[in-house]
């Protein structure tokens, strides 16, 4: 099983819903599977039992999930394969489903049952023909790149006032600008959050320079507990942050001061905590998304090292999933970011210059936050992979994640 969340964000660039992707099996180890249809299980919605297995709230801290549905799936026991609130699932449906009489009365009991609807892979011609299944959508999704939004706004809210439309393919930040500045949709989705940073004039803010500092202290080989505490305390939310922590471990002992709760905690653990807690900060300006999309992959990458054979380098992959997005943090190309940090070589080859073992590590993740279930197939049986262990190894991540930072 593979599977992996896609989000899809609003106009202040908030997420507002998941989509859920997965796919049961790797069929580059089945290839006679590859060129034609696939009827076995076809009807099983494996995204739902991801959604049952984990919950909403664990999976998708409460936003509603967007569970992909096919012309077979679509026919199946629904409510007997999701055991979450159906108004948290949007069943989404798409163009392999034919208009006819018996798919729009399926799509009228489902909606009775209580699951929102969402349509996606719809050309404009064929808007008329899927009217009756529209009627019932609480969604469309529509490629911008071959819509006019002009019209579409005006036919979408004269003939189905009540939906909400999706932009996806949303590929840069100027994209997302210029359809927000136009307002014709609700919803984006697509690469736009996380592109890398190509060019900046901007200054780092004087309080992300005193988190690079702190960064700077606990990566150097062998760093100072006090150095750390002195730095910790010029920031009274990092301050706040390490005296919680520290005391949620120990119950009992009275802390007389950050040197003193930074020796309690330990420089592995210190160090651990001052990268996620510095992170979380660096990322206070930015769209909450990369919060999390940083802080799974890090946890993710650590998961996976024994399966790439990195094992003894677990930590450094963690840092390196960290840092991934440090030019989107600092506002800075990834070249300009990474001299004002002390990271590793394995970690600034693989983030500048696409090489090494880490590299792989990072472009696999990549692959898989993208859903390209071909390319990470591909990648799984290249290095002899089980793809059960990263579908562990990504669950484990996330519910890392929601233990770290709580919805």
């Amino acid at each position: 099983m593979l599977a992996t969340l896609i989000p899809l964000f609003d106009d202040k660039m908030s997420v507002c819903a998941y989509s859920i992707f997965a796919r049961k099996e790797n069929l580059f180890l089945n290839p006679e599977r590859m060129g034609g249809q696939r009827f076995d299980g076809a009807a099983t919605v494996y995204e739902l039992d991801v959604v049952s297995m984990m919950g909403v709230s664990m999976l998708t801290g409460g936003k509603e999930v967007f569970v992909p549905i096919n012309q077979f799936s679509l026919f199946a026991e629904i409510s007997l394969q999701c055991t979450v609130p159906a108004n948290k699932v949007v069943l989404l449906l798409d163009n392999s489903i034919q208009p006819d009489e018996m798919a729009v009365k399926r799509v009228r009991e489902l909606k009775d049952q209580g699951y929102k609807i969402a349509i996606r892979k719809l050309p404009i011609s064929s808007f008329e023909p899927y009217k009756e299944i529209i009627a019932k959508c609480d969604y469309i999704l529509l490629d911008h790149t071959k819509i006019d939004i002009s019209k579409a706004k005006i036919y979408f809210k004269k003939l189905y006032p009540a939906i909400k439309l999706c932009a996806v393919n949303v590929d840069t930040q100027e994209q997302y600008e210029e359809l927000v500045k136009d307002g014709g949709y609700d919803f984006y989705e697509g690469k736009f959050f996380r592109m890398p940073v190509s060019r900046s004039d901007k200054e780092v803010s004087p309080l992300k320079v005193n988190y690079i500092e702190l960064l700077n202290v606990v990566n150097a080989p062998d760093f100072d507990l006090t150095d750390a505490a002195d730095v910790i305390g010029k920031d009274p939310a990092l301050v706040i942050s390490l005296l919680e922590i520290v005391n949620r471990m120990a119950l009992n002992s009275e802390i007389t001061s950050i040197r003193h709760a930074a020796a309690m905690l330990g420089q592995k653990e210190l160090k651990r905590w001052i990268n996620t807690a510095v992170t979380k900060e660096l990322c206070a300006d930015r769209p909450s998304e990369i919060v999390r999309l940083v802080m799974i992959r890090a946890k993710f990458a650590e998961n996976l090292a024994s399966d790439f054979e990195l094992a003894m380098q677990a930590p450094e992959l963690f840092i390196m999933g960290l840092f991934s997005a440090l030019d989107i943090m600092l506002e800075k190309p990834m070249e300009e970011a990474l001299k004002m940090v002390q990271l590793s070589k394995n970690v600034t080859d693989a983030l500048l210059e696409n090489k090494g073992d880490f590299a792989k590590v990072l472009e696999f993740i990549k692959c898989y936050e993208d859903a390209d279930w071909n390319e990470v197939s591909r990648l799984l049986v290249l290095s002899g992979i089980d793809m059960d262990k990263i579908y562990t190894a990504y669950l484990g991540a996330l519910r890392w994640y929601r233990d770290l930072i709580p919805a």
